[in-house]
């Protein structure tokens, strides 16, 4: 796979200094994956799925750098050539289910510290969240940056179908309105209150905030809107599926 030249301009271009902050992005990217094995690496309209999160990263002017944090040599090998960083293979305590996203940070950022690199705000970016826009990431820093009482910024969308109106328990073999009101010919305009779904497209948090917290949710989180097509997460085939056909229109110009 060779570089694309929009990486290259990423790699050469003046970045933009956000509040005079270093921001790095993180792109976890683990080799073992139950639902859709190698899908990190599988092939999403001609390049690596993770090439795509990457290239992300790399055009948005407030990133200093993006490291790419794996277990896998193939997954390193790609992540080298889509211009990423892999300055060190992740730990076998931290390639298994039972590691979070938050260990995997704080161990890249720790170590990249003990290296002499040191960064105030991180960027979490997940491969398998990749119908989300650079937009989206430069929007969520500068949030960050510009909030005051704004410690994170997390992707949240609209809950349309998942709004509380249409939400039901089963009880004894039947259904009930979670709200206790049956939603009998209810119209998605005539819904009261807006809600929203914490999704996966992108996390951003002050790095001093991440440690203690060892979460990008709590008191001090925001939000950070995205259509709702952008929120869809490959954990399985019919979620490839689903994203490659997103992409395919989305570069058709037929979503924004």
């Amino acid at each position: 796979m060779s570089v694309h030249p929009a990486i290259t301009a990423a790699r050469t271009r003046r970045l933009t200094m956000i509040g005079n902050k270093n921001v790095i992005a993180i792109v976890p990217a683990r080799g073992g994956s139950k639902g859709l094995p190698g899908k990190n690496m599988r092939p999403m309209i001609g390049k690596p799925l993770i090439a795509w999160t990457i290239e992300q990263a790399l055009n948005c002017p407030f990133i200093d750098t993006v490291v790419v944090s794996t277990d896998s040599d193939a997954i390193a090998s790609i992540a080298k050539l889509s211009g990423g960083r892999v300055p060190f293979m992740r730990p076998s305590s931290l390639a298994g289910d039972s590691a979070t996203s938050v260990d995997v940070i704080l161990h890249t950022i720790d170590s990249l510290e003990a290296m002499g690199e040191v960064y105030h705000y991180v960027v979490l970016l997940e491969a398998t969240s990749p119908l989300r826009d650079v937009a989206d990431i430069s929007g969520a820093i500068e949030y960050l940056a510009g909030n005051q009482g704004c410690r994170s910024v997390v992707g949240v969308a609209r809950a349309e179908g998942g709004h509380p109106a249409y939400l039901m328990t089963i009880e004894d073999g039947l259904l009930r309105p979670m709200t206790g009101v049956q939603p009998t010919a209810l119209r998605r305009q005539e819904l009261r209150g807006e809600y929203f779904y914490l999704e996966g497209s992108v996390y951003a948090s002050e790095i001093d905030v991440l440690r203690v917290e060892k979460s990008f949710y709590h008191s001090s989180t925001a939000p950070w809107v995205v259509e709702r097509y952008k929120a869809l997460e490959i954990d399985e085939l019919s979620d490839f599926i689903a994203a490659e056909a997103l992409m395919n229109a989305k570069l058709k110009g037929l979503l924004k």
